[in-house]
């Protein structure tokens, strides 16, 4: 067996075959290993990548080679701790971890990786191959976070699985920016797949933000005004505090008020608020106004304001303050609209002509709620939802006095309208790999799966556990089940989606529209984003990007994750997660000697055409005449 594995490490580095893995991904190195690679394994502590001092090594390697002047038994250094029998020795080899009983905790973690790993061979003669290995750099680099290997050694790394600078691509900030700039790669409209988005820190997107809310409130009062009795709202209410539900390990929204910086919960209704107030009608010019300032707005959509002086109704129009205190009570606490029948006519017209120049009207809804988010982070982290453009302003004021680069928050709008499945919301996470960025080659993943709340949506109830489907937050709820024909673990795949939209004579909406919209929407995004990322050639990487669909089955992009998680949460997750990763090395490995070969779920999306270079040009000019002689 030693024999053996001596043999098998020579191979490995002849034929270029030594891989590192930094991260929970024993999938990536069983399925290496079964290649014939050999891992050169990372310090268990840091888990860092250094390069060995390479005369040092071939010392160690010597010493460990030449057993004629060791004693049968003798231990020889490990890299990983501990002591080690030298290759002479009849005793078997074990862990080196096993001998160090202060790390129980590290030993532990080790038998799980090992067990799901599922090696043909034995882990200790895992351990000797990747000791004999240490003075080699590694042809191939799975990490979970590039800033954690050495600068030095990493230009050396043939193939890496990451891109450096992704932050145009992979933050909520830099995806919101890289996204305005789409008129110049494309002509698409972005409000056709991106719900609206604004950087809090910036004072001219904040502005911004302030007219869409603003306009936003103009319209959701005209559909207000349209609804028939029994489809009012009625006051928002608190969840109960007898309710059984698993306290998240942060303070959430809930009762449809955003939750501020400092953790204070805001109703939308005053406890002191008195029933007479809450019953009085809003002034008669309420709905007048809302009017007025919706076709003021249709003039500047239809282009009718070149010669007008003021740019935007939202400045001088109304009174806004008393128009949003008015709006709040018919909104979220139940007041009545009176409107005569040349008023809806009124209503109705105006919408219609809104919906032909506004592409996300439909998913607006009628209560304006926005969505914050921490510009970097990620998980559903910090994510709160709010209905007052004040609390809005408040957390803006915390971010404004920051570096003009960093945008601690960004505001979104919320699709208050979404496909929901037996009255629970989802959203779809689609993998994608760039192999490279100049050519731009984006790879589409045909196999997708669908991450479920934890309980029924509801626009009056802004929890986390009704809106955010991040399994990281879920799993905070896992006592809850929305519906009993869901899952307990909340996922669903590609195909049980596809067979529940057959149910709705709908089957036809994944492949005409569900797909090829996930499919624009990844590549505009990418488009827009690669002038701003690292690109390096031998890397690629494999994204995660978040999409939710509309009612009417448009698919809408909500982020994009750079190294998503591999993790098995669930039955589905468990067979797609360990797919993907083998068709990624199918992709990026066997690929390069048998372009023919499977690349499984995978099919090409996009391959940029080459660009030829200007270098030939003037090579074969000449220059003609005759000179000049001397008088």
């Amino acid at each position: 067996r030693l024999r053996k594995a001596r043999l098998h490490v020579e191979k490995a580095i002849k034929e270029k075959k030594i891989f590192a893995v930094q991260g929970p991904y024993p999938i990536i190195r069983h399925l290496l290993r079964a290649r014939g690679w050999v891992e050169r394994k990372l310090p268990r502590k840091s888990r860092q990548l250094k390069q060995q001092p390479g005369d040092q090594k071939k010392q160690q390697l010597e010493k460990r080679a030449g057993r004629g002047g060791d004693k049968q038994g003798k231990a020889v250094p490990n890299p990983r701790a501990g002591a080690q029998p030298s290759l002479d020795t009849t005793e078997p080899l074990q862990h080196p971890l096993t001998r160090d009983k202060n790390k129980g905790e590290t030993e532990d973690e080790n038998k799980k990786e090992d067990k799901e790993q599922c090696s043909e061979h034995s882990d200790d003669i895992h351990d000797l191959m990747s000791f004999l290995v240490q003075d080699q750099v590694p042809n191939f680099l799975w990490t979970i976070r590039l800033g954690n290997i050495d600068q030095e050694l990493l230009p050396r790394i043939e193939m890496v699985n990451r891109f450096p600078r992704l932050n145009a691509l992979c933050t909520k900030e830099g995806l919101c920016q890289s996204l305005q700039n789409l008129p110049w790669f494309e002509q698409v409209d972005l409000n056709t797949f991106f719900p609206r988005c604004y950087r809090l820190g910036l004072m001219g997107e904040q502005e911004a933000f302030i007219e869409d809310f603003r306009l936003t409130a103009a319209r959701s009062l005209l559909k207000l005004a349209l609804q028939k009795v029994g489809d009012r709202p009625g006051r928002t209410e608190q969840p109960s505090k007898s309710a059984k539900v698993p306290a998240p390990k942060a303070p959430v929204p809930q009762g449809g008020s955003a939750l501020r910086p400092q953790g204070c919960r805001r109703s939308h209704v005053s406890p002191h608020a008195s029933t007479a107030r809450l019953r009085s009608p809003p002034y008669p010019q309420l709905l007048e106004e809302a009017l007025e300032v919706c076709e003021q707005h249709l003039g500047i959509l239809e282009h009718q304001d070149i010669d007008r002086d003021t740019p935007s109704p939202c400045r001088t129009c109304i009174a806004w303050d008393r128009f949003l205190r008015e709006y709040y009570r018919v909104a979220h606490e139940g007041t009545r609209l009176m409107l005569s029948k040349e008023q809806r006519e009124q209503c109705q017209d105006v919408l219609r002509r809104l919906e032909e120049q506004l592409p996300q009207l439909g998913i607006e809804g009628k209560l304006n709620i926005w969505i914050l988010k921490p510009s970097a982070k990620s998980r559903g982290r910090g994510i709160v939802c709010t209905t007052r453009l004040e609390e809005v302003l408040e957390l803006a004021q915390s971010c404004t006095g920051s570096s003009p680069r960093v945008c601690e928050w960004v505001v979104q709008k919320y699709v208050e309208r979404p496909l929901t499945i037996f009255d629970t919301k989802f959203d779809i996470r689609q993998w994608f790999v760039v192999t490279d960025w100049k050519p731009l080659t984006v790879w589409f993943y045909r196999n997708c799966y669908l991450r479920f709340c934890s309980r029924p949506f509801s626009l009056y109830h802004l929890e986390p556990a009704r809106h955010l489907c991040n399994v990281a937050i879920q799993k905070r709820y896992k006592t809850l089940q929305p519906d009993p024909r869901l899952p307990p673990d909340k996922i669903w795949s590609n195909t049980q989606f596809q067979a529940h939209l057959a149910q709705l004579g709908r089957a036809d909406a994944w492949q005409r529209v569900i797909v090829p919209g996930m499919k624009a929407a990844i590549l505009n995004a990418l488009r827009c984003a690669r002038d701003h990322v690292g690109s390096r050639k031998g890397s690629f990487e494999l994204f995660g990007a978040d999409f939710l669909i509309g009612k009417d089955f448009q698919p809408w992009l909500l982020e994009i994750n750079s190294c998503p998680t591999m993790s098995p949460s669930s039955v589905v997750t468990r067979r797609l997660c360990a797919n993907v990763q083998r068709d990624t090395l199918r992709l990026v490995l066997d690929r390069k000697d048998n372009p023919t070969c499977s690349i499984g779920a995978f099919e090409l999306l996009y391959r940029e055409a080459a660009v030829d270079s200007c270098l030939s040009v003037g090579l074969q000019l000449e220059v003609t005449g005759c000179s000049l002689k001397n008088p």
